[in-house]
């Protein structure tokens, strides 16, 4: 009796992960509250089901959920101009590992220069509350969340807004070769020990060389599916870093030969 039990409790299982997979694939996410709901079944059990669906290949996990995996063409990196609000965008475990650990590096009385990607955005959960430091972005909407930050002074890089409500023309250019700073954050569309950070525009990488040159500390944050990839156009070679921090999907061959020109490479965890 109790074998029988069992059989069907595993094939309960499967059935309902296989019924979560087809949600992902026809409506492209799904939530943890959602499986709940359904299936009437714990947060752990909904989570341990979309872990379980990830290692397959099924579903790529969020902050709270699922979404249907993204291609992975191999291809050059190049990403145009478009929209972006980023308090919509999926929110994956690892990135929010990633922007944690990197918030600790911020120390009292620092210059910092926080990334107008979605890493940036991530790291405003994260931000010191306890005490003083000045921060510098060429983001709209990252400025406008800055606003009711008391423990920051804070200053905005101007120029041209792109539709992702970012500056990276040449006059933010010119504005940022003014600045100087104690720590920057930055991220790109992809990494390798041969070609260094590299990224999808020439305004992008044009203006982050200025901040990476005018910075004390250089901070690299990428996740680790951008670890080994290259995007179209080359930033600056990847040992004009001090530290990168990815997660623990990064290709541990790419790392290695990174630490091997003496870079830092750290792994967040999810867990911390």
């Amino acid at each position: 009796m109790e074998n029988n039990v069992n059989e069907n409790q595993q094939l309960f299982m499967e059935e309902r992960r296989r019924r979560i997979a087809e949600i992902i694939s026809s409506e492209g996410s799904i939530t943890v509250p959602k499986i709940q709901e359904i299936y009437s079944v714990s947060r752990e059990t909904a989570r341990r089901d979309l872990e379980e669906l990830e290692r397959s290949g099924e579903c790529k996990r969020t902050h709270g959920g699922a979404i249907k995996p993204l291609p992975d063409s191999g291809q050059v990196s190049v990403r145009p101009d478009a929209p972006r609000d980023f308090s919509k965008i999926p929110v994956f475990p690892e990135y929010l590992a990633i922007a944690k650990k990197a918030a600790e590096y911020i120390r009292e009385n620092d210059c910092i220069y926080l990334t107008g990607g979605s890493f940036g955005h991530l790291m405003l959960r994260f931000l010191p509350k306890n005490f003083y430091y000045t921060v510098v972005v060429n983001s709209a909407d990252m400025a406008s969340d800055l606003r009711n930050f008391d423990t920051c002074d804070i200053y905005v890089i101007g120029g041209k807004m792109r539709k992702s409500g970012s500056m990276v023309d040449p006059l933010a250019v010119e504005t940022a070769a003014g600045y100087r700073f104690d720590v920057c954050f930055m991220t790109g569309g992809g990494l390798s020990a041969d070609l260094g950070l590299s990224n999808g525009t020439g305004e992008t990488a044009a203006f982050q060389r200025e901040i990476v040159k005018n910075s004390r500390r250089k901070i690299l944050l990428m996740p680790g599916k951008k670890v080994g990839r290259d995007s179209f156009i080359r930033v600056c070679e990847v040992k004009c870093f001090d530290e990168i921090i990815t997660d623990s999907t990064a290709d541990s061959s790419v790392t290695e030969e990174i630490e091997g020109l003496g870079i830092t490479v750290i792994t967040a965890s999810e867990e911390e």
